[in-house]
């Protein structure tokens, strides 16, 4: 598994910095408005380019999520009687599951302003996992050929996007001090030899509320971004 330090391949550091609103709702929300919120943002910058890009950081209620071409073989119940709300989704890749204690971020780019390039993106994601972890004194790494983020082998960070006309949907979701018991129903990812993890294994009493200021900051750096804090969670 390869390392990725923290300080390597920032993006455009001596660039220009680009706008960006910043959502964190207190309250934990339901998982399809939180995907209506994406798509209406999405929907805007197509429509007006110049617009503002957006990130929301939340968490949801237990619920699984499939991507766009996900196989029913990695959920290991009846999908048609779910142990939670069951989804299928714009996104890419298999089965994932939330919860409360999982920071869960979703971010509209307009990748027209940084590389028209969905591997890029992808890799950019992952380091500002490792940059947060770095942060917390951990060491994250990634395995060749897959996508994620893992700690000594558990697999703490899942990444699963979407993407039309160059505009991004969906994000990642960080395990900080959340019960993985609902991850035993499915094969995460279909990837049936990784291990869940949280960081709270690794520093006990960690919470989404001490992760936040830093996500921000991590993801601030990768994509030289302006943050503005925004109440209204709908585009306009």
């Amino acid at each position: 598994m390869p390392i990725h330090k923290s300080n390597l391949d920032k993006t455009g550091e001596t660039e220009k910095s680009l706008p960006a609103f910043l959502f964190e709702p207190k309250d934990f929300v339901p998982y399809l408005e939180a995907w209506e919120w994406q798509q209406g943002w999405q929907e805007l910058l197509i429509r007006q380019p110049s617009s503002n890009q957006a990130i929301w950081m939340l968490q949801h209620q237990p619920c699984y999520t499939l991507g766009r071409g996900a196989t029913t073989n990695n959920l290991l119940f009846d999908p048609a009687q779910p142990p939670a709300d069951l989804y299928r989704v714009n996104r890419g890749g298999e089965v994932t599951h939330h919860m409360p204690g999982q920071l869960v971020v979703y971010l509209i780019l307009d990748l027209r302003r940084y590389q028209m390039d969905l591997n890029w993106y992808l890799r950019q994601l992952e380091l500002s996992l490792i940059d947060v972890l770095a942060l917390l004194g951990i060491e994250g790494r990634t395995i060749n050929g897959l996508t994620g983020l893992w700690v000594e082998g558990f697999k703490v960070g899942a990444i699963g996007v979407g993407c039309r006309r160059w505009i991004t949907q969906h994000g990642l979701a960080l395990n900080i001090d959340c019960d993985l018991k609902g991850f035993e129903k499915i094969i995460p990812c279909g990837l049936s030899t990784h291990s869940v993890g949280k960081l709270s294994n690794w520093i006990p009493g960690l919470t989404i509320k001490e992760v936040k200021p830093l996500m921000q900051k991590c993801l601030i750096e990768r994509f030289r971004l302006d943050l503005q804090k925004r109440d209204n969670f709908r585009a306009c």
